[in-house]
């Protein structure tokens, strides 16, 4: 698509307003939720490949709370878990269960004698609903901790799905690591944090977590089986004390302790994988573990790229539509979007968030944009050459029409000088008929081309004086002859002194047309009038006949280029329908109209109404 600098310009402006109108677009709160649910649609698609987990669940679910006292017991219970927990030797215990207020004194002493054996012992911690102090469990329980982690998630605002744990937490001056983040850190031999403003370093792992999200880290949930379980081993307290065997799952593991009963859980949180079945906080903390551990971090990529990216999608939509047109362009096109909705994955492949709803609006816009554009451009370049197709072809027409009649007087004038015998007399009138013929060919040409020019814009209208008698009388006198063979009166009415000002050339062609059509479509023994008055500021030149007349609709379209009524084609009479089309775009350069009056067998009266006062003729543009 061939643009100029005007339509370069309009198309750059065109993109860019649909760029922009993508980007706003891209920070609504739908365009949010759509890139949430793209987010776990390709989560879900993309599951990573399956290890061999080292986290262990040791839960109390619903049977354990029935069977063994209900929550008021939890204490008593929690501490059983631990008692025949110890000997299977787990690496790390992280007990999910904030332990801040006072209970029975005795469960509280059994509580803290089996915390006290409990190896690499991670405590919760929440923190108050005013945000300024922490819920730390109770002394004669943290004493035995090697570290207190925060149990907090974080739910999206918009769906309430858990996709993220904040690895840190601050409430007045103290800060809390994530209970997980804190497992991990002990099952590596509990060194030290190393933070920077962009990642998080510890237990020789460096986590991607910026300080200005609260570090917060993307979950890699382990896929739940059909029926909702994720592959972590897990046994409950009940199953414990009914086969003490079942301990052998936690050696060596780190175990994430902590109530699932759903009647008791109060953090049980939807994923992407559990939509119909919210998963238990416990079991959130040790898939954020298990995160940790296989150290492949989902890192989102930054609104900076995701701009840059746009703004590449939308460079490339139109260059498309700028240099293919067609099937090509749209194939093109459609390769761009199917490239644009297939990023994300991509992207997800190599370990990196990229947003969908931005980048895809910004193709579909763009592209649209662009393809609207080059179709109503091309339309339009399109109509200009059909326009200029038809100017061609009414080029010639007119030629065939117009000029058949001088071009057949030279050849037959030429014929008879060259065949025949002439005295210097005859030869002398037949040079002068071939002379005055030529000439009357040569102002047709130009008349033709002047009245093109006009309807192009590309030529001024001249603008002078010219007695309308004598334009008249000229055309009188020209189609006389043909008036006469068919014994035609030609009868002036009223013709004055009066002066018109215009293109004397291109009138004297319109009253001549119109006088020609009068006669030709006339019968024999009938009259044509001509008339020219003055009514306030306009003339009327009137040529008014006794021929075969229109009707009314026939009127309405007469002026159409190649069109000719029923009775002009039944009369036998030659002609292309173009003479009237070019007398109306005389009259109406200059500054004027044409009245039609007519019925079918009375004759016709057309009427060239013209500005009396120069001013009125439009100025060129």
């Amino acid at each position: 698509m061939a643009l100029s600098r005007k339509q370069a310009a309009g198309y750059g402006l065109t993109l860019a307003a649909a760029w922009l109108g993508a980007v706003l677009s891209g920070f609504t709160a739908f365009a949010r939720q759509v890139d949430l649910d793209a987010y776990d649609w390709i989560f879900r698609l993309l599951p990573p490949q399956p290890w061999r987990p080292e986290a262990a669940l040791l839960t109390v679910d619903e049977p354990t709370l029935v069977s063994m006292g209900g929550l008021r017991r939890l204490r008593e219970i929690l501490a059983e878990g631990l008692e025949r927990l110890i000997p299977a030797g787990p690496s790390v215990v992280a007990v999910d269960v904030t332990l801040a207020d006072p209970g029975d004194p005795e469960a509280d002493a059994r509580l803290a004698a089996a915390l006290s054996r409990t190896p690499q012992l991670v405590l919760a911690s929440e923190m108050l609903p005013d945000g300024r102090d922490w819920q730390d469990p109770l002394p004669e329980f943290a004493r035995w901790a090697a570290a207190v982690g925060h149990v907090h998630a974080a739910p999206d605002e918009l769906d309430g799905v858990n996709r993220k744990i904040p690895l840190e937490k601050a409430a007045g001056r103290q800060r809390r690591w994530a209970l997980a983040f804190e497992a991990f850190r002990m099952s590596r031999g509990g060194g030290p944090v190393v933070e920077t403003p962009e990642e998080v370093q510890a237990g020789g792992r460096t986590i991607p977590a910026r300080r200005e999200d609260s570090r917060a880290l993307a979950i890699r949930y382990l896929r739940p089986d059909p029926s909702g379980v994720t592959p972590l081993p897990r046994a409950s307290v009940l199953e414990l004390r009914r086969d003490p065997a079942l301990a052998g799952l936690f050696r060596g593991k780190v175990v994430f302790v902590g109530v699932t009963a759903q009647s008791a859980a109060r953090d049980r949180l939807v994923t992407p994988y559990s939509s119909s079945r919210p998963m238990p906080g416990v079991e959130i903390h040790a898939n954020a573990f298990e995160t940790l551990v296989q150290g492949r971090f989902l890192r989102p990529v930054s609104e900076t790229a995701t701009l840059g990216l746009c703004v590449a999608v939308a460079i490339l939509a139109g260059l498309v539509f700028a240099f293919l047109a067609g099937w090509p362009a749209y194939a093109a096109a459609a390769l761009l979007l199917l490239a644009v909705h297939t990023a994300p994955l991509i992207a997800f492949r190599q370990d990196l968030v990229l947003p969908f709803s931005l980048p895809v609006a910004t193709a579909w816009l763009c592209a649209g944009a662009a393809a609207s554009y080059q179709h109503f451009v091309v339309r339009r370049q399109l109509r200009r050459a059909e326009a200029e197709k038809r100017r061609y072809q009414q080029a010639v027409q007119f030629v065939t029409h117009e000029m058949r009649t001088p071009l057949t007087a030279i050849q037959g004038s030429s014929e008879l000088m060259s065949r025949y015998s002439l005295s210097e007399e005859k030869r002398k009138q037949i040079a002068e008929l071939i002379h005055n013929e030529s000439r009357r060919l040569a102002r047709m040409v130009e008349t033709f081309l002047n009245v093109e020019r006009l309807a192009a814009g590309q030529m001024e209208l001249r603008r002078e004086a010219f007695a309308a008698r004598r334009l008249v009388e000229a055309c009188l006198e020209r189609v006389r002859p043909l008036a006469e063979r068919k014994r035609i009166r030609i009868r002036i009415a009223e013709l004055g002194e009066e002066r018109l000002v215009g293109d004397q050339e291109l009138m004297e062609y319109a009253v001549y047309n119109l006088l020609t059509n009068a006669v030709k479509y006339s019968p024999t023994d009938t009259e044509v009038t001509v008339s020219l008055t003055r009514e306030g500021d306009s003339f009327r030149l009137s040529v008014r006949d006794q021929g075969i007349g229109m009707d009314e609709d026939e009127i309405k379209n007469i002026f159409h280029k190649f069109y000719r009524t029923r009775q002009a084609i039944a009369s036998g009479e030659s002609g292309a329908g173009i003479g009237l089309s070019l007398v109306e775009q005389i009259v109406v350069h200059h500054g004027g109209r044409v009245e039609v009056s007519s019925a079918p067998g009375k004759g016709s009266c057309f009427t060239l109404i013209l500005p009396a006062n120069a001013s009125a003729i439009p100025q060129p543009q």
